[in-house]
């Protein structure tokens, strides 16, 4: 244990009458949240705050940095309002890092020249990567991954790489890996520890995570540690020779083997740090000088932990500001101080749940382990239970839907046995223990980022009036790190609402009271075939006999469209009243472009195609001058079509025999498949066949949103089946059905539902699932979170598609055939009805006259948008400095 420091004089030395000046050296998520904390106190209004930043940007989420590779900009990471330092008087210097503290004079100097005195000083340096010292790591290719700047450097990189390599197997590594394989390198994890994530889990949960990871697709190296990296005559990397002898060839490495505290200028001017790192510091998180403080990753706290957290560097912001708000208040009392920190961790690493609590390792004398497994399914759970019968702790990978209820039992005796917590509902007694917020005190900590308790929560709604989930966040903070608890936090919300005779309100909008499943009820039961007729009927009487808003009209014309069959309405989107319901992209059946321009996107089942059928497209995309993509759904996009050239290329594209995609509808989009056993010698199943026979089943199917799926050959998954709404993996017994899985911006890995299916037997699963999802989800919400949603998860839905629970079985294959029989391509009735083809046209009072605003210039032997004119030719642009150019 490091020994705290000593304080003869906890007061900044300030003359009367002046402002006294915090200066902040550091502006991370740490940093930030420190500045919040003084605002909150009214320190900026007393105080000046002066704030030092290496990186050329305000904090950012570092939390969700991956993120960045599946979509969000910097600026979307940003955690700072745009507003915030202005309205507080915060000086903050960007790209400006200090490089030497005078504590004599107390005074910083930044790289720039400028020197700022202080009379408190905080340091929020956080860490820096740690590399290993291995011959050749500063070859041309090797990258580190912390900061948007590395990510930057490792996107363009790769641009020109096709195998990477990541050091580290723990939080971060994952995460790089998860990078590297979006951009589309073929990955190896390099992990000196026996197992992935080794701090987080223990053995079995490793076991599980790794079985995971590799289904995947990355490939997985522990045990083994890197000897040195291999380059060429240039200077770039080209292998990484490993401590076993190994080799592995790579153009591109990661090292994301840990962090240190980055505490080099504490050590220049003098401050105590510890044997291995870590700026020492009190409870108050002060440092040996009583005016400078240290907080964060850079800070080697009391209990003599260096935290590499979040959740613990806000806590180390919260008591330093209060320390500081005390003193400047003229307060002698002590302020609450930084102790320690709960450790538990709640992840999403590559699409898999990762979450450890407590004594995760059980180390504690005595304590037993309740672990349940199950490896076909990816999901292991061990809870710690001391003698007492106290839940020490726990590990859960590939599932951790029960850590919000876990976390916080942690010290307590569980209201039922242990392995109740960790069976499946569909295995433990009584259907499986379903504890609730209700079972938690109010001492339990809900958010764990921003020590948020229960209570407070529930005070929040009594005490404060907060009746939604952001007027709770704005509240309380809770949710806002890293969202592991909204859940609970929506839970006890609405627990305490419901206890104070409160109404919730779940209705869609403010024009209908009913949640969109029950809206589907209504009109399926009642079998209304218009918006009018359902506004009317079970609308907020104040919205009756109105127009709706742009949230109702599309979820109507949605459930319409799915039920059209049903119900005897139209099923086409674009006729009558159900033209005006339609979001922007179906307006016209085509995908609006950031020119104005659109994409057409003809259907190509299970990516299988003619070389006549390729030549029509080939040829439809010179004639009309389109930019042509292959995308990863296995289609061909053509991009540039001005609206009134929509009728005339899809004329072109029917008479070949293609049809529409759907991409523009919250439908289904593609079938993806791998070649199969017809051409691979690893294929058991003839996957082409059933993805063609799937997609054209499915197609035009509208759902609450799109839809994806893909079937693979074998269980190398080359069709990559796990990260889609339905995806199927052959064996050689049949198929496997997987659901719920996702890409984008949170995926989520697939979950299995049956296994060594039929082909009838799968087909039949697939249309219960669909209709049930159709029946049963929200607005704009994928199979992932649905499935994470519904009351009872996948078990419920297995119950429900795979034994007929409900008795509904028959009923949802019923509404999947109607939709097989009547279905009908919207292309082709466009272009067969002159009336329907009237709506496209650039202008109404001039329909023979394309956009003028749409134009391309070349690049590279295609065109792309010429972007500049949308600002209009002749209007002057004016500059930063004021003048037009």
């Amino acid at each position: 244990m490091t020994s705290t420091p000593p304080h003869t004089d906890t007061t900044p030395k300030t003359p009367p009458g002046t402002t006294p000046t915090i200066a902040l050296i550091g502006h991370g998520m740490v940093g930030q949240r420190f500045l919040e904390e003084l605002a909150d106190r009214g320190v900026t209004e007393r105080a000046r705050v002066v704030v030092l930043c290496e990186e050329p940007r305000p904090a950012y989420d570092r939390v969700q940095l991956t993120s960045y590779f599946a979509g969000r900009t910097p600026d979307e990471l940003s955690l700072v309002d745009p507003h915030f330092m202005a309205r507080h008087g915060i000086e903050l210097h960007l790209g400006d890092p200090a490089t030497a503290v005078d504590r004599a004079a107390r005074t910083v100097t930044a790289r720039s020249g400028l020197t700022v005195r202080y009379d408190t000083l905080v340091l929020a340096t956080g860490s820096y990567p740690f590399v290993p010292p291995v011959p050749g790591k500063d070859s041309a290719g090797c990258f580190v991954y912390r900061t948007i700047e590395d990510l930057l450097a490792i996107e363009e990189y790769a641009k020109n790489a096709r195998t990477g390599v990541v050091v580290g197997g723990g939080l971060l590594g994952l995460e790089a890996a998860g990078a590297l394989k979006g951009l589309g390198l073929r990955t190896h994890i390099v992990e000196f520890s026996p197992r992935l994530m080794a701090l987080q889990v223990d053995e079995g949960g490793g076991r599980a995570l790794r079985r995971t990871v590799e289904e995947m697709g990355l490939e997985v190296h522990t045990g083994v540690g890197g000897k040195e990296i291999v380059a060429d005559e240039a200077g770039a990397v080209t292998a990484m020779g490993l401590s076993d002898d190994s080799r592995i060839d790579t153009d591109l490495v990661v090292f994301s083997a840990g962090v240190r505290p980055r505490d080099q200028l504490a050590r220049d001017c003098g401050l105590p740090v510890g044997a291995r790192g870590g700026i020492i510091v009190d409870e108050q998180c002060r440092t040996d000088d009583p005016a400078v403080y240290a907080i964060g990753e850079c800070a080697l706290a009391a209990d003599g932990r260096v935290y590499g957290l979040v959740a613990p560097g806000y806590d180390m912001a919260r008591a330093a500001a209060g320390t500081i708000a005390g003193q400047l208040a003229g307060d002698t009392g002590q302020a609450d101080g930084f102790t320690g920190a709960d450790l538990s961790t709640k992840l999403k690493l590559l699409g898999v749940d990762v979450a450890s609590f407590g004594d995760a390792h059980g180390t504690a004398d005595g304590c037993l382990d309740v672990v349940y497994s199950d490896s076909r399914s990816g999901v292991y759970k061990k809870l710690v239970i001391g003698r007492e019968g106290e839940l020490l702790g726990g590990v859960l990978v590939g599932d951790a839907e029960s850590y919000g209820m876990l976390r916080p039992l942690t010290g307590s005796v569980p209201p039922v046995a242990p392995e109740q917590l960790v069976l499946p509902a569909g295995l433990a007694a009584d259907g499986g223990a379903a504890l609730g917020p209700s079972a938690l005190p109010d001492s339990a900590v809900l958010c764990n980022c921003h020590n948020v308790t229960k209570g407070t929560v529930r005070a929040a709604v009594t005490e404060h009036s907060c009746g939604t989930l952001p007027e709770i966040k704005k509240c309380t903070k809770a949710g806002t790190g890293c969202g592991s608890c909204v859940k609970s936090l929506t839970a006890v919300m609405n627990d305490e609402l419901a206890a104070n005779g409160a109404t919730i309100d779940t209705g869609l909008c403010g024009c209908f009271p009913h949640t969109r499943a029950e809206l589907y009820e209504i009109v399926r039961t009642l079998r209304l075939t218009t918006f009018a007729e359902l506004l009317d009927s079970h609308g907020r009487p104040e919205a009756r006999n109105g127009d709706g808003c742009e949230i109702c009209k599309p979820t109507v014309g949605s459930i319409i469209a799915s039920l059209a069959p049903t119900v005897g309405a139209d099923g086409y989107v674009l006729d009558g009243e159900q033209a005006a319901l339609q979001d922007t992209n179906d307006h016209f059946l085509a995908n609006l472009q950031r020119n104005g321009s659109y994409s057409i996107v003809p259907r190509i089942p299970g990516g299988e195609i003619t070389p006549e059928k390729l030549i029509v497209i080939g040829e439809v995309a010179r004639d009309f001058g389109l930019y042509t993509k292959i995308t990863g759904g296995q289609r061909i996009d053509l991009f540039g079509a001005r609206v009134d050239q929509l009728p005339q290329v899809w004329a072109r594209l029917v008479e070949a025999g293609f049809e529409s995609g759907h991409a523009y509808g919250k439908a289904l989009r593609t079938v993806k498949s791998c070649v199969g056993q017809t051409w691979c010698r690893y294929g058991v199943q003839d996957s082409v066949r059933m993805a063609i026979e799937l997609e054209l089943r499915y197609r035009g199917l509208r759902s609450p949103h799109k839809l994806k799926s893909a079937v693979s050959g074998c269980a190398r998954e080359c069709a990559e089946a796990r990260g889609k709404d339905f995806g199927i993996i052959a064996t050689s017994n049949g198929w496997n059905l997987y659901v719920g899985g996702n890409g984008g911006a949170d995926p989520r890995h697939a979950d299995l539902l049956a296994q060594d299916l039929s082909d009838a037997e799968l087909i039949r699963l697939i249309d219960r699932f669909l209709m049930f999802y159709i029946r049963t989800a929200d607005r704009l919400e994928r199979t992932s979170a649905w499935l994470e949603r519904i009351e009872g998860g996948l078990d419920h839905v297995r119950d429900v598609v795979v034994h007929d629970s409900l008795g509904l079985c028959d009923e949802l294959e019923a509404l999947m055939a109607a939709h097989v029989t009547h279905y009908r391509d919207e292309w082709a009735e466009t272009l067969a009805d002159p009336e329907r083809l009237g709506r496209f046209v650039s202008f109404v009072n001039a329909p023979d006259a394309p956009d003028p605003s749409v134009r391309f210039v070349p690049e590279r032997d295609q065109v792309k948008p010429d972007l500049t004119l949308l600002a209009g030719p002749t209007l002057p642009v004016r500059t930063l400095e004021g003048t037009f150019a």
